[in-house]
């Protein structure tokens, strides 16, 4: 049996406002902000307004409407942040040995300096 999403993680009380955040994007269906504790110059995390746990979760169960939106969030993030041109890296990690921290899908879109080939465990 799947896993329950848990309403009380901290992106599903950002979502609420009962947490706030430094918003970058906000569409119908999708949420960007600015990452509290950076790993590289820009650090975005896009997430969808939907309970999703994960990626698999949401490539799953979203609507079409949702997935476009969150990727196009996602890009439009990326371009509005001046990382679209000189590269930038998107990371979802996915369960325990993915080492995801929040169980809800989030994007993370970092940039602004060069990565190398990944980044390092901190």
């Amino acid at each position: 049996m799947p896993e329950s999403y848990d309403d009380e993680n901290v992106f599903a009380r950002i979502l609420r406002g009962e947490i706030p955040n430094d918003t970058a994007a906000e569409t119908e269906h999708s949420l960007a902000f600015r990452d509290i504790r950076p790993q590289a110059p820009t650090h975005v995390l896009v997430i969808p307004k939907g309970a999703y746990r994960d990626f698999t979760d949401f490539a799953e169960n979203a609507s079409e409407a949702e997935i476009v939106d969150f990727i196009r969030t996602a890009g439009r993030v990326a371009r509005e942040a001046g990382v679209a041109e000189e590269g930038f890296r998107v990371i979802s990690n996915a369960g325990t040995n993915g080492v995801q921290e929040v169980p809800h899908l989030h994007l993370h879109i970092l940039g602004g300096r060069r990565l190398g080939r990944m980044l390092p465990e901190r």
